[in-house]
């Protein structure tokens, strides 16, 4: 946490430094000194303090100043901080501005200069200041601020964005937050301008873009220029970083590029209760966070947010096309783009998806549900999951599925969690027919699958879990996939009639590898995959195994 602040101003150099001085010899270990002689650089560093989270405890403010008098001053700096001391330095003659700056500022002390020696004019003076400023004092949080609409769904990008990516950051609700409303003032917002992100150095984005937002935090969707690499993993799933960690580690220069957020649907898991070495279980970001600082750690390059739009075979060479038509030369492929989220093709879904209506667990989501009714349709592992974390916050959470019960799609451990917890309730035999609201989810109609009747019911929000297809529609090379789209690779190609078409090696291939030689698939996106986070991240280390063979061969 920053230091608080004795903000100091006077158009004297000589007096100012020697009040810097003596405020600094007794306070630097508590609080920081800022100070300066010019009355416009004083109120605009007030607003990039402001800005950037910081907080003054007391100002101190000459009253004889040309461009603006101290009472004046002590005015307009009460409007970016309100809660401050205020001092004024006065000369003998100045009482009567002393006694207008009590009424018109709340003065808090009025000090005649000199104030020689400081040890009883000064130091006893801003020690009761500061303690009485100390009984009220909240530090203000340090670091990037969202500010939007709760229903927003450019505002639900963005958080969804910095959780996913493991950037803290502050949510402010316009319509709830006092601070959110103040800084829009104060920077000549208005909330057309929303979603608005303030950055840690006081600088703001005015509805931005997912790159432009990872250009100003620091995060890397810009291309190194180098030669070749030889893997690059499209995809930060498990998968994806258990081939990044493993690529690395083994001294193949390798990229990870990841179009959104790293860790996947894993990633977005409040917990994983059966990954193998942790038996209190840990959460997706947790894993997610260990991992990439592994990957990192032994020399993977991370290139997010950044999208693949295509992948061209030249000479043996793979040329890897991003969103952007920058191009990547590699000598191998693994491909671990997971899956998506099936979309509910109910009536009025669309409408409120990101204001109210969520696809996976929206960890972003759940606090916003204090107090409410929330609805989650689904009976796997991950919706188990979800309901298990948002019945910490809401008062209802209610589970939709089509079955009779939960035994067959979910795993006993979570049965267990779910039935012991008292306000999760499970409908069985159900389904949405319609998703109602007035610029947010409000009401949800609900049938019965045995008698037909439709029942209206209140709702705040209403979590997806449906299934996932996976994300292989940018894929245009001869790689054979299944009937729902998943890559198909190793023994199981050789059943397809257009196989012997599409490869033409004197091997068979391997078992990861798909119909176009040096590439593989690892994870959800592979036909037959175990859908499990452990089978993931073993298949992610295993394809490079076989990166290995394939290189070997090539050379």
């Amino acid at each position: 946490m920053n230091l608080p602040i004795l903000f100091c101003i006077d158009d004297d150099a000589q007096v100012l430094r020697a009040l810097s001085r003596d405020l600094k010899s007794r306070y630097r270990d508590r609080y920081k000194v800022v100070s300066t002689t010019l009355v416009q650089e004083g109120l605009d560093s007030l607003l990039a303090l402001k800005n950037m989270g910081e907080t003054v405890a007391v100002f101190i403010s000459d009253q004889r100043m040309p461009q603006l008098e101290g009472v004046e001053f002590l005015e307009q700096a009460m409007k970016f901080y309100p809660e401050a001391k205020r001092v004024l330095l006065t000369a003998y003659s100045d009482t009567d501005a002393a006694i207008r700056a009590i009424n018109n500022v709340q003065l808090d002390y009025y000090l005649v200069k000199p104030w020689d020696p400081p040890e009883e004019r000064l130091y006893p003076v801003i020690d009761d200041l500061l303690e009485d400023w100390q009984e009220t004092y909240h530090p203000d949080f340090k670091g990037i601020k969202v500010i939007g609409y709760q229903y927003s769904q450019n505002s639900h990008e963005i958080k969804d964005f910095l959780a996913g990516n493991l950037v803290p950051y502050q949510w402010l609700d316009i319509q709830i937050a006092d601070e959110a409303e103040e800084l829009l003032k104060l920077n000549s917002l208005s909330n057309k301008d929303l979603p608005v992100i303030f950055l840690e150095d006081g600088s703001y984005l005015i509805n931005p873009g997912i790159v432009e937002i990872a250009h100003s935090i620091g995060l890397n969707p810009q291309l190194k220029k180098q030669d070749v690499y030889d893997v690059v993993i499209i995809g930060a799933g498990p998968a994806g970083l258990a081939a990044g960690v493993y690529g690395a580690s083994e001294g193949l220069k390798t990229l990870l590029i990841e179009r959104r957020a790293p860790g996947g649907q894993a990633g977005t898991s409040s917990r994983i209760e059966n990954y193998l070495g942790f038996p209190t279980g840990l959460s997706g970001a947790e894993l997610t966070r260990r991992a990439i600082t592994q990957a990192t750690r032994l020399g993977t390059e991370f290139l997010s947010p950044q999208s693949v739009k295509s992948i061209v075979q030249i000479d043996g060479y793979k040329r890897i096309i991003l969103d952007n038509d920058e191009e990547i030369v590699t000598r191998s492929v693994v491909i671990t783009t997971g899956v998506d989220y099936r979309k509910l093709e109910t009536k009025g879904v669309s409408d409120f998806t990101g204001a109210g209506i969520y696809y996976g667990a929206a960890m972003t989501e759940a606090t916003a549900c204090k107090g409410k009714e929330v609805y989650i349709v689904g009976g796997g592992n991950s919706a188990g999951q979800s309901a298990m974390n948002l019945s910490k916050f809401a008062l209802n959470v209610y589970i939709l599925i089509r079955k009779e019960d939960l035994s067959s799609t979910m795993s006993a451990y979570l049965i267990d969690q779910i039935n012991a917890t008292e306000n999760i309730h499970i409908i069985s035999k159900t389904e949405i027919v319609e998703a109602r609201g007035s610029g947010n989810l409000e009401q949800l109609d609900i049938i019965c699958l045995d008698s037909n009747e439709v029942e209206t019911k209140n709702a705040d929000a209403l979590y997806i879990f449906i299934g996932a297809k996976p994300f292989t529609d940018w894929i245009q090379l001869d790689i054979i996939k299944d009937g729902k789209g998943f890559i198909e690779t190793g023994r199981e190609l050789t059943s397809y009639a257009n196989f012997n078409k599409v490869w033409k090696q004197n091997r068979d291939p391997y078992l990861l590898e798909t119909s176009c030689p040096g590439i593989f698939a690892a994870g959800d996106v592979r036909a037959g995959a175990m859908n499990r986070v452990a089978s993931a991240v073993g298949e992610g280390s295993m394809a490079i195994s076989f990166v290995h063979k394939y290189l070997a061969e090539v050379k």
